[in-house]
């Protein structure tokens, strides 16, 4: 399978039951004119012997930093260009993935299209015909009176907060979708109109000051020229540069308040009262566990139940490493370790996580579900209060680089927001026909 989109080349090949083969290809143009801007930029910051600072030849830098810069080039373009590109054609093609790409070789040299290989970890097809009419009881809420009270003092505590917010700029806590172009010398786009789209939160600590300084304040629709170190850091984790860019304020998602508007488009609410019933499914709980955690829980066990499939082996003990890592850092893990069965209960919840993660991908597709701006904007309102993140399932991986915020890749977020939005559109219809047949 072979495509061109925008000068970028993409190459997909299946090479076992349950691996296949990515190439992306990059315009050499692009290779040279981020190559010659990288070059400029080392001139600006070295001291050379008989030369003032900035006034080396461009020539004994290209000479004698090239290896370095080359390294530099490979970065900046896999994230600049290369991540998002292969995250839509994967998407385009209806590629049914059994978890993430990973980066295997990387051929880039001057006046020649950089290539950018990938080893895809795929799943066999699943018949999910039929999946609309499986016999699912959805669990009952609690009857407490309480709860109601708490959804109506919820309610009216957002209200108040969106009343008195200041909702027109970028506030900390916000999360902000922006665009990213390089800017050459002359402070002229360097990739023409090729930008990444990113999201951050921003941060309320100390380190986070350079985000605040950039966003915090300003609108929908501004255009900032930056060379603040975040994205320096994002775009080249081994060089230090200087460089320019042309930040674009896309839409923001204000922490000052909960939409509740977003929330009932997001779940297909049509008046007080289902608003009043979704919310009650966090608010109610059975031993320790919310109405919404129960539902999504019998939802995937229910399809899992009724359609079998194999996982590879590698993909279950990628996933343990990450739980052991996760769970290294609370302070009870040295007494979760101790038990016997701890390994096999990670090793479950590995397969587990896997297994959910395929079907849900593998329901999108069926389905033809795609994800809009929306979506993630409903996604990300939902992660502004403890007790709404009971409605995701599918939690985005930590923002968090060495206690800074980072960026986030919008095609990221998507693959997040495509499985969470799969998962609500089956429990929508599992118990949309036992409600009608009531």
């Amino acid at each position: 399978m072979e495509s061109l989109r925008d000068g970028f080349a993409f190459i997909l090949k299946q090479v076992g039951a349950h691996f296949g083969d990515a190439l992306v290809e990059v315009p050499a143009e692009y290779v040279v004119r981020l190559y010659t801007e990288a070059s400029l930029a080392q001139r600006d910051s070295t001291r050379t012997l008989g030369f003032s600072k900035g006034a080396t030849p461009l020539s004994y830098i290209e000479k004698n930093f090239q290896p370095h810069l080359l390294e530099h080039v490979k970065e900046f373009i896999y994230r600049y260009f290369v991540i998002n590109h292969l995250g839509k054609e994967l998407v385009g093609n209806k590629v049914l993935l059994a978890g993430e790409p990973r980066l295997t070789d990387v051929q880039l040299k001057l006046q020649e299209r950089a290539r950018y290989q990938f080893s895809l970890p795929l799943v066999q097809h699943i018949s999910l015909q039929g999946w609309k009419r499986l016999p699912f009881k959805a669990p009952k809420r609690k009857n407490y009176k309480d709860l109601d009270k708490q959804v109506e003092n919820f309610l009216k505590d957002e209200a108040i907060a969106q009343k008195n917010g200041h909702l027109n700029v970028v506030a900390i806590g916000d999360w902000v979708q922006f665009s990213v172009a390089l800017l050459d010398h002359g402070k002229k786009l360097l990739f023409d109109q090729c930008k990444e789209t990113l999201w951050i939160k921003i941060g309320a600590e100390e380190i986070d000051l350079p985000l605040q300084q950039l966003f915090v304040g300003h609108k929908k629709g501004e255009v900032i020229v930056t060379s603040a170190s975040f994205l320096q850091e994002y775009f080249s984790s081994h060089v230090d540069t200087h460089y320019n860019f042309e930040v674009t304020i896309l839409d923001f998602v204000p922490q000052a308040y909960f939409d509740v508007e977003q929330f009932k488009k997001h779940f297909k609410l049509r008046n007080s009262k289902d608003l009043h019933q979704k919310l009650i499914e966090v608010f109610s709980f059975r031993n320790d566990i919310s109405q919404r955690r129960a539902m999504v829980e019998d939802t995937l066990k229910l399809l899992l139940s009724r359609h079998h499939f194999e996982v590879p082996n590698y993909l279950i003990l990628r996933r343990q490493k990450e739980l052991l890592d996760l769970i290294q850092d609370n302070p009870d893990y040295q007494v979760y370790k101790t038990q016997s069965d701890f390994m096999d209960k990670i090793k479950l919840l590995a397969t587990k996580q896997v297994k959910e993660d395929i079907i849900m991908t593998q329901l999108a597709l069926h389905e033809e579900l795609e994800v809009t701006s929306d979506d993630i904007k409903n996604y990300l309102n939902l992660m502004k209060r403890p007790r709404m993140r009971e409605f995701i399932h599918f939690q985005l991986p930590s923002t968090k680089t060495q206690g800074q915020e980072f960026p986030l890749s919008q095609s990221v977020i998507a693959q997040y927001c495509l499985k969470e939005k799969a998962l609500n559109y089956a429990i929508y219809h599992l118990t949309k026909q036992k409600t009608a047949s009531v």
